[in-house]
């Protein structure tokens, strides 16, 4: 190939990504100028794969940097400290951390004690959820919650959607529920193409927790 048709080859490939960009551009364009509504939205991070509170603590994050207060209730887990607890606890006028659960529920094997802990983590969450100067509100493992029936879907609904009208809330753990995903504003469901504990490698500190 000669040096002017790799030239002009390359002037096709850039003129055609060019004409793309354009395109995408102005149909990006005219979706952020549909877009005018604030409104605080519900979250949710589901399916099998990693990420999940990987996800919600990144959110978390991000709010710290807009100067937001966050109320996180951490259902289910409990039954060993995490690297997001101990960093996010080092921000108590900002974050308010409740970690709520024991372990999780294969560890458990109590039914009962898990629907106590569960309905009493909720009652906390309650409070996050009613308190306008909290701007957002993790449920992390909530899904599990619900999927085992610890709660009563309605009922959780109910009170999320009673919350202030700026207040975000990020829900997250496998088998979120239909009910709940119908009323949410955005939905994320993660799929597991690989996983290191498949290959016999143990769950890593600032990885896995």
């Amino acid at each position: 190939m000669t040096h002017e048709k790799s030239a002009e080859d390359d002037a096709g490939v850039t003129a055609r990504h060019n004409a793309r960009m354009a395109r995408k551009k102005e149909v990006v364009d005219q979706k952020i100028a549909a877009a005018k509504r604030d409104a605080g939205v519900l979250v949710i991070t589901c399916g099998n794969g990693k990420g999940k509170s990987s996800s919600a603590f990144g959110m978390v994050a991000r709010a710290l940097g807009h100067g937001m207060k966050v109320g996180i209730v951490q259902f289910i887990k409990g039954a060993i400290p995490t690297g997001e607890e101990k960093f996010f606890r080092r921000f108590p006028s900002e974050v308010s951390f409740h970690v709520m659960g024991e372990g999780y529920t294969w560890e458990t094997q109590n039914r009962e004690r898990d629907v106590e802990k569960a309905q009493i983590a909720w009652e906390r969450a309650k409070e996050l959820l009613t308190d306008a100067s909290i701007k957002m509100v993790v449920l992390d493992e909530l899904n599990i919650a619900l999927k085992y029936k610890y709660l009563d879907v309605q009922k959780v609904i109910a009170d999320l959607q009673a919350r202030p009208a700026m207040q975000h809330v990020i829900v997250t753990g496998r088998g979120a529920p239909p009910e709940l995903i119908d009323v949410a504003d955005t939905v994320t469901e993660m799929q597991l193409t690989k996983h290191a504990f498949a290959a016999g490698i143990a769950a890593q500190p600032g990885v896995e927790w």
